[in-house]
């Protein structure tokens, strides 16, 4: 069991891995977790940091999702006209909250530590 901010978040968080991966043509590091409940979520995330602009200048960033047991999740893909694509997730369940919440943390922990100068 992980306690962030003073609630019991129920599950357990397997120590987290690091890999690179090559997103377009930048190589990244990402961090890997599972986020363990009734259900099994994990998540990888990185990126290189700013680099002073669009992505003309390089910067990239990585956030993956995949279920790994039992997870009630729906993902849509949205396509727009005017460029306002984007993606929905939608999850069912009260251990499938508490993973997807650890899950974000984990992320913004990771972005933010790898997005210092």
């Amino acid at each position: 069991m992980i306690v962030l901010k003073g609630e019991i978040m129920m599950f357990e968080a397997h120590e987290h891995k690091k890999a690179k991966r090559i997103v377009g043509d930048t190589e990244i590091e990402t961090q890997t977790v599972e986020l363990t409940s009734a259900n099994i979520l994990e998540i990888e995330v990185g990126t290189n940091g700013y680099c002073g602009g669009d992505t003309g200048h390089g910067s990239r960033t990585y956030f993956r999702l995949k279920d790994l047991a039992s997870t009630d999740m729906e993902i849509k893909i949205i396509t727009g006209d005017y460029g306002d694509d984007g993606v929905e997730i939608i999850l069912g369940g009260d251990t499938e909250l508490s993973t997807f919440i650890g899950a974000l943390e984990f992320a913004a922990k990771v972005l933010k530590e790898q997005s210092k100068e």
